[in-house]
């Protein structure tokens, strides 16, 4: 899910679409019960429904911007015994 399942929906959106309004049927698909229209709603309400779930996911593993930052310190000694003291801030 995700980015890469929005892509995917969309495509799927995108093929129902060209199936419902762009392919002209022969009698003959329906005489034996396929129908491509059929086939093109089904795969537009599957693509709207993975876009939109895809987005709810995406939306939500996004990293807020109230996240508390992180702190580090550190302190280190050297050979002559003087210390360094690095407070760091991640965000």
């Amino acid at each position: 899910m995700g980015l890469p399942g929005m892509v995917l929906s969309a495509v799927a959106a995108v093929v129902g679409a060209i199936m419902y309004w762009g392919v002209a049927t022969q009698t003959y698909t329906q005489a034996h019960g396929i129908r491509v229209s059929t086939i093109g709603v089904i795969l537009m309400v599957a693509g709207g429904v993975g876009f939109l779930a895809s987005a709810i996911v995406y939306g939500t593993s996004q990293r807020s911007p109230s996240t508390p930052s992180q702190t580090i310190d550190r302190s280190t000694k050297d050979e002559a015994g003087a210390t360094t003291e690095v407070h760091e801030r991640r965000s």
